[in-house]
């Protein structure tokens, strides 16, 4: 194909006029510069989403099932076929409920699950969290109590201090309905690093939860933890199918409107950036028509020579797409490459400037996490790369158009 190689050969030839070498450069950094900023982007959104997805999940199941009336009986029962579907890996059982914790004259609201000591690490990272004391004291019979590092600030309660928890429960006395209270001893503190979690929750003993919320043998419902979480839909629809009278919910339908939030805002940040790209890429319009014009007689002498307006055009589309794909190219290797070295990219600029970009005063998560996925990665050179192609029509038309005689007249 004679067309591929002039077309290689106007790509690389050194040209007349500087002025056009110079407009076709800054089209190709300018490709290159937008498809590495939506790499760098895209990748730094998904690693706070995994960032912070698994913080929720951290204390979180990736499935929860539970009965009808919002109580499990028989938890036992459910369990053991449970564990035998796919992709189940754990399976503990918990009580939920709600009180009022009482310290020193400090009263905060919180949020009661009552787990079994034994169980509960298989489905969440419940001992990596603990920064004081042991999972292991929480002995059923005893009341012992594992808070929240946030809300046990709050509160101003140490480990071994004493807390009184009053829950909604009350005991009907002929006075009218008086609210039930319970001294919990604090054995322990841990630590999420989610905000609902630190300031709101607290961790007794199953069998302590049972007799405080009345529950008897039942439970709340069983939480399991899976091998991938993605399969979590999957898994929560097969057991819902199979199990009659329990219903299971995954954990994006727990946090719907973060994680949708988060959906649209990359889905957002996506097409913004695009335009950047697209922007760039349109630029070898303005390119390809001053290299059109600056050809004319190279033009004029390939038709006398008997080429074709299929094959004029061609010339100037292999010519374009050469400078959009080493635009795409350049852009893609730069992208992956700072995406996947932030880490040390980002310090380095902070004692640059002197100044933490994400102040741990200010933020939850104090360094850029990045997660390069190479299907956006992807997508993103493909979008590019047929910008460019796509840019290259017109003026490609407008060559295939000229007049060998009208382009010779003056020569």
């Amino acid at each position: 194909m004679y067309e591929l190689l002039i077309g290689l050969r106007y790509a690389r030839a050194k040209r007349r006029n500087g002025f056009i070498s110079f407009i076709s450069l800054i089209s190709i950094v300018g490709i290159a510069l937008g498809v590495a900023a939506l790499i760098i982007v895209l990748s730094v959104m998904n690693g706070f989403q995994e960032e912070v997805r698994n913080r929720i999940l951290g204390m979180a199941a990736h499935v929860q099932l539970t009965g009808g009336d919002g109580t499990l009986h028989n938890w036992q029962d459910v369990a053991s076929p449970v564990l035998k579907t796919e992709h189940v890996r754990a399976a503990a059982p918990y009580v939920l409920g709600q009180g009022l914790l009482n310290y020193s004259g400090q009263v905060k609201g919180t949020l009661v699950r009552g787990i079994d000591p034994e169980l509960e690490p298989g489905v969440s990272d419940v001992t990596k969290k603990i920064i004081g004391g042991s999972l292991d004291q929480l002995r059923p019979g005893e009341f012992n109590i594992i808070l929240g590092w946030q809300i046990a600030a709050e509160l101003g309660a140490q480990i071994g201090d004493k807390v009184t928890l009053i829950t909604p429960q009350g005991q009907v006395t002929p006075a009218g309905l008086v609210p039930r209270f319970r001294q919990f001893k604090v054995i322990g503190v841990f630590k999420a690093d989610y905000y609902p979690y630190d300031a709101g929750l607290g961790l007794i003993a199953l069998a302590d939860a049972q007799k405080l919320f009345r529950t008897g043998d039942a439970v709340t419902g069983l939480r399991l933890r899976l091998d991938d979480l993605f399969n979590a839909r999957g898994v929560a629809m097969q057991i819902t199918r199979q199990q009659s009278g329990v219903i299971a919910s995954d954990w994006t339908q727990e946090n719907p409107t973060y994680f949708r939030a988060v959906e649209i805002e990359k889905r957002m940040m996506f097409i913004i950036l695009t335009l950047i790209v697209a922007v760039a890429a349109f630029n070898l319009v303005s390119t390809l028509v001053m290299v059109v014009t600056d050809k004319q007689a190279d033009i004029a002498i390939l038709r006398t020579l008997g080429a074709t307006p299929g094959s004029v055009m061609k010339i100037f589309v292999v010519q374009g797409a050469i400078s959009g794909f080493v635009g795409t190219l350049t852009g893609v290797l730069g992208g992956v490459l700072i995406a996947l070295n932030l880490g040390t990219i980002v310090p380095f600029i902070e004692r640059i400037i002197g100044t933490h970009i994400l102040s741990p005063d200010v933020y939850l998560i104090t360094e850029l996490p990045s997660r390069v996925e190479f299907s956006d990665v992807g997508s993103i050179a493909a979008i590019s790369l047929l910008l460019a192609l796509v840019a290259t029509l017109y003026p490609s038309w407008r060559a295939s158009r000229i007049n060998p005689v009208e382009a010779l007249r003056y020569e």
